[in-house]
């Protein structure tokens, strides 16, 4: 054969060659393989952002289940926040599967959500984050078994603001969440959620990092806990009155008896949600979590069912 007659060969080689690359460009996302044993925690990739995934015990690949994600604090990690609320015990003893993301690293190399300006983007970034864990629950729920109307996101601090933007942002993803010394946007204009979102938020009147009164002034500014409860009573068109029938739990370990006041919002409110607040008489800004602190949690949590 000819040089000539070769030529046309490796013209078609070379097309065939760039059509496949141009089909595995990265923003062509191939659907996610649902990996993993009941019982085991794998580890899903996402954006060049991994995170880890516990399936519970029971899980059959047959049954839907909730899903739960757990945020960590300003400079802290999902590993952390983990073994911090130690909530793995808890998804193999109510059946969710739980996922566990880690924020970007800020220039001073510690995580954070890009959750609110008050916190706790401090240098500039434009990571995307409500986009992001809002793609995480779409992988999660396209590989697994996941019940639309029981997905629940859990935040301390930093995580608990970036589960406020959620709520605010992508209401028909997320059933309920759970704020511990985190707090809504400062302006509440932000935050107009089409559908309702039951809150839990849980804060100590000691907390000297995100105060339990707010931070009124300067750049930085955020409500008080129980500004950011009446904002979601508001959204979730709750009527004022708060529930007389709520008791006292004991979450703190350190503090004696059942420390943790209970303001409960029910009645009115939209779609059966619920907005609540768990106020810690001399709670810190990381309580010492008793025995009885997720069981409650789940209880509030597990209650909220969807209608998405």
């Amino acid at each position: 054969m000819t040089r000539k007659g070769r030529f046309p060969a490796l013209l078609l080689l070379l097309l065939a060659l760039c059509l496949s690359a141009c089909d595995s460009a990265p923003e062509a996302r191939a659907p996610v393989t649902p990996t993993g044993a009941p019982g085991s925690t794998v580890t899903v990739e996402l954006d060049e952002r991994p995170f880890a995934l516990h399936l519970p015990t029971s899980y059959d690949a047959v049954h839907q289940m909730p899903l739960v994600v757990l945020l960590h604090g300003y400079t802290s990690s999902a590993a952390e926040a983990e073994r911090y609320f130690a909530l793995t015990a808890e998804s193999d003893r109510r059946g969710f599967l739980y996922a566990m993301p880690d924020g970007t690293r800020d220039a001073a190399d510690d995580r954070f959500w890009n959750a609110t300006d008050a916190c706790c983007n401090f240098y500039g970034s434009e990571v995307d984050d409500a986009g992001y864990l809002r793609r995480l629950l779409e992988v999660v729920t396209a590989a697994y078994l996941v019940d639309p109307n029981r997905v629940y996101v859990i935040g301390h601090s930093n995580g608990g603001f970036m589960a406020h933007r959620l709520a605010c942002e992508h209401p028909s993803a997320i059933t309920a969440i759970v704020s511990l010394a985190g707090a809504a946007p400062n302006d509440p204009a932000s935050c107009t959620p089409a559908l309702p979102v039951s809150v839990l938020q849980i804060h100590g009147t000691a907390d000297s990092t995100i105060r339990f009164d707010g931070r009124v002034s300067g750049k930085k500014s955020y409500p008080s806990a129980m500004a950011t409860v009446d904002l979601w009573r508001r959204l979730n068109g709750c009527a004022e009155q708060a529930s007389t029938s709520a008791t006292s739990i004991d979450l703190e370990s350190t503090l004696p008896g059942a420390e943790t006041t209970v303001t409960a919002y029910q009645a009115g409110c939209r779609g059966g949600s619920r907005v609540a607040l768990w106020s810690i008489p001399g709670g810190g800004h990381v309580p010492t979590l008793g025995p009885g602190f997720a069981p409650a949690v789940f209880d509030f949590l597990l209650a909220q069912v969807g209608q998405r």
